[in-house]
């Protein structure tokens, strides 16, 4: 309770005790968790009575964030999008759902009088039961398992033909917020977006069903469907890019579905697909290497950094990032892959007394997975992202014991940070723009979560997993930065806190110079060519 408090305490309070709005601008940057060869026994791999026994303690230590699932309330500034919004349709589902809860709970609360009655009673009432529950959840969600977006938000265009955007949602949601979240996605990245439907039971039995799925590993009929959709997808030579977006328990959906996949494709189909999650409720998230070479690699450097603090590096920047290649590491074949990998001979600092000197050196790009690109988006206050992605990113006292966490985390502590994906999520860190009219036209090109200087965040790195080297990213902000934007030479990073000027031009580093999914907005894509091939970054 105590650890709760002040997670909420952070959302309005500066670190000098002065309660601020601009508080809500704080983003922590996660760097990727690097695989070891340990064998761990807290993982999604253990026997499920036991993950399902974690599962409970930490419900309830999270617990204290459960209204943070549907608060705040308000402001709704994506209009109709906005799940909690009252519009017709909204105000339908919120009333199923209502109902739905209210039933399921007394449903709950009342099975252990089933030994109190004889057996057809308490066969008949379940049946009638469950009847009810399902008579109301096909209210909420229709037939049809996939949809595609209203062309109105955007039609398909050439220039975006090579790309597929699929969407896979979270809890709750039956057809109407489905629709709602396709439709807002399309809008705001000038996209068409496919949405498997993760159809809801109610908000009760939805989550009874996360911590099957979570902890037996258990494909439901929308797992299987989405693994279909995703594998035909980048089958397909039409696609060279195929983009798999995840909320909530979608996060838990979508992670079965790339073990499949990453069990049966060649790693050049794997390479097309990018994954970006939002509130995630997984407990683990996989992507290998490619190779063993790369993974030596990013351990070395890995480990390399939590002794080094101060460095130089040089970082080539060609068309893809796990294209980049140093000219003064040694390339080596694997027999078993065409893929590369390399080790770097650059000069390392030495240790005197503790304190490094400064190091020049170069390194591999150590993006070299199997999927193309991961980010993850969650909020301090979502108690969905607190038992799920947080946990399991940023626990200390078992990290040695938790499952790799692999993807590059963006984690905002805001007072606006809810659960829902339209309303919380996107309005925070996609927020939508409108024209003199007052009707929407697009994404944005500023926001307060997108313009805050991201904090290098140091929890659970200490101990356990160790974290790519965040200058892994700076390879980033030409391949992802701004239109326009240069990184001046030197770039100062003081502490794990950016600081500078006005703008990455100054040495401030944002979350928009980091966000590879911000890239894409308003129909615009990752520039693939750098303006130079070269940048020598100054860390302190």
């Amino acid at each position: 309770m105590v650890a709760g408090i002040l997670s909420l305490s952070r959302i309005f309070t500066r670190r000098d005790g002065a309660r601020s709005a601009d508080a809500r601008d704080r983003t922590e940057f996660f760097g990727s968790q690097v695989g070891d060869e340990s064998v761990i026994n807290y993982c999604y791999t253990d026997m499920p009575w036991k993950l399902m026994a974690w599962d409970m303690r930490y419900f309830f230590t999270f617990v204290w964030f459960l209204p943070w699932i549907v608060w705040p309330l308000r402001p709704c500034d994506g209009g109709h999008f906005d799940e909690l919004s009252l519009s017709g349709k909204n105000i339908l589902c919120m009333a199923v759902h209502a109902i739905l809860f209210v039933l399921q709970s007394i449903f709950i609360l009342t099975l252990p009088l089933a030994f109190l009655f004889p057996v057809w009673v308490v066969v008949f009432g379940t049946a009638v039961f469950f009847s009810v529950n399902w008579l109301l959840c096909l209210l909420l969600n229709g037939n049809t398992i996939t949809f595609t977006s209203d062309p109105k938000y955007a039609p398909a265009l050439e220039e975006h033909a090579g790309e597929q955007w699929i969407f896979l949602n979270g809890v709750a949601v039956g057809e109407t917020w489905l629709r709602s979240n396709i439709n807002r996605l399309a809008l705001t990245f000038k996209r068409p977006v496919i949405g498997v439907h993760n159809r809801t039971t109610g908000i009760i039995f939805d989550v009874v069903e996360c911590l099957v799925q979570r902890n037996f590993g258990y494909a439901t009929s929308d797992v299987r469907a989405a693994y279909k959709i995703v594998k035909e997808k980048l089958y397909n030579p039409q696609y060279t890019k195929v983009v798999f977006i995840l909320h909530s328990q979608g996060g838990i959906e979508g992670g079965l579905v790339l073990d499949w996949l990453l069990q049966e494709l060649p790693h050049n189909l794997l390479a097309k697909l990018e994954v970006y999650t939002f509130g995630n409720a997984s407990n683990h998230f996989n992507n290998p290497h490619r190779d063993l070479g790369s993974y030596h690699t990013e351990r070395d450097h890995a480990r390399m950094g939590t002794q080094l603090g101060a460095t130089i590096m040089e970082v080539p920047l060609t068309h893809s990032p796990s294209e980049t290649r140093p000219p003064s590491l040694k390339r080596q074949r694997s027999s078993a892959s065409t893929y590369s990998s390399f080790e770097a001979d650059g000069h390392f600092a030495t240790l005197t007394n503790g304190i490094s000197k400064r190091a020049t050196y170069y390194t591999a790009q150590a993006s070299e997975r199997a999927l193309a690109h991961v980010e993850h988006y969650a909020h301090t206050t979502d108690f969905v992202a607190l038992w799920g992605i947080l946990h399991f990113v940023t626990n200390e006292r078992a990290s040695p014991e938790m499952p790799r966490y692999i993807g590059r985390v963006f984690s905002r502590t805001s007072s606006r940070g809810g659960h829902q994906f339209c309303q919380h999520y996107l309005n925070g860190m996609f927020p939508l723009e409108r024209d003199s009219k007052g009707e929407f036209v697009g994404c944005a090109e500023s926001n307060d979560f997108m313009d805050s200087v991201i904090e290098v965040a140091e929890k659970g790195s200490a101990k356990g997993a160790l974290r790519e080297r965040f200058e892994y990213s700076w390879s980033m902000l030409e391949i992802a930065a701004r239109q326009g934007s240069d990184v001046n030479d030197p770039v100062e990073i003081h502490g794990s806190i950016y600081e500078g000027k006005v703008g990455i031009n100054s040495g401030k580093v944002r979350v928009k110079d980091l966000s590879r999914l911000w890239q894409y907005r308003n129909g615009r894509s990752p520039p693939d060519v750098p303006k130079e091939p070269w940048r020598r970054i100054t860390l302190h």
